[in-house]
């Protein structure tokens, strides 16, 4: 990345409620005067990304400050057939939120990555339904049903791809960036380490097998596919079902962009190059 890179591929990778470090990030970018000109995301980083594309991050920041663990619960629509968790409710209120857009009609290129399942495959959205893009990107197998679409059945695209860097690839921006909500805990002794003498539940066993997948997941496509910039979220920041901590990890968010811009600039000022304005 060049030292006057403005326009930006923003990748935003999947991790459950740590994905709200994105409105962070997004928020920061911006303050610092880049230009985000496409979007690519696989689950959380799907929904957080197709909600700015269309305009609406604002007013989705604001929804999440107030949600506090009972709304999360209330949100939650179960079932036992295909997953735990059938998703209408919370798609639609996200809705109201944001209205019915088509991906097309968005003023910022936009991917969102989902998996067919019977196919083993990836599959980008790049046009149709935005609100069907993110249902079958953020439907996290057993805890989402899947999604249903055009004769497919769709889940998480964070299965195969958490952070997907090949849909921006072909884009003609100054740089790509890129935000891993799967990187190491900084602190390998955090507050967030279980007890090895204790057998966890089993939503815990879930979320932790869930988190060694992805973050092994990342690290390959990272070193097949490294970005010009990496924000890196801990793992240990929170557990992908936290829905009710928004306010310290949207400012997480903000804090790792800036931490990692600023040290971007340093490598910059270092090599004798022109300091970033």
């Amino acid at each position: 990345m060049n030292a006057n890179a403005k326009t930006v591929s923003l990748v935003l990778g999947s991790g459950g409620a740590r994905g709200y470090a994105h409105i962070g990030v997004i928020e920061e970018l911006l303050a610092q005067g880049f230009e985000i000109r496409s979007v690519a995301g696989a689950s959380m980083g799907a929904l957080v990304g197709g909600i700015y594309t269309a305009g609406k991050l604002d007013a989705y920041r604001d929804w999440t400050l107030t949600l506090q663990k009972f709304d999360v619960l209330r949100l939650l629509d179960w079932t036992f057939r295909g997953g735990l968790i059938k998703g209408d409710r919370i798609i639609g209120r996200l809705r109201e939120l944001i209205g019915d857009v088509l991906i097309e009609n968005l003023p910022i290129p936009y991917t969102a990555v989902a998996v067919d399942i019977l196919a083993q495959r990836e599959i980008w959205f790049t046009h149709g339904p935005l609100f069907d893009a993110i249902r079958a990107s953020i439907a996290i197998p057993t805890v989402f049903r899947p999604h249903h679409y055009e004769g497919r059945v769709l889940v998480d695209g964070g299965l195969l791809n958490p952070v997907p860097i090949t849909p921006t690839l072909r884009d003609l921006t100054d740089c790509t960036i890129a935000v891993d909500l799967n990187a190491a805990p900084d602190d390998a002794n955090s507050a967030s380490a279980p007890d090895a003498n204790t057998d966890p539940g089993l939503l815990e066993t879930f979320a932790r097998s869930l988190d060694a997948v992805q973050s092994t997941l990342t690290r390959y496509r990272l070193a097949a596919q490294p970005p010009d910039l990496l924000v890196t979220i801990p793992r240990s920041a929170g557990a992908f079902y936290e829905f009710h901590r928004a306010p310290e990890l949207i400012e997480l968010g903000r804090e790792r962009t800036r931490a990692a811009l600023a040290q971007w600039r340093g490598r910059i000022k270092s090599d004798g190059g022109p300091e970033l304005s």
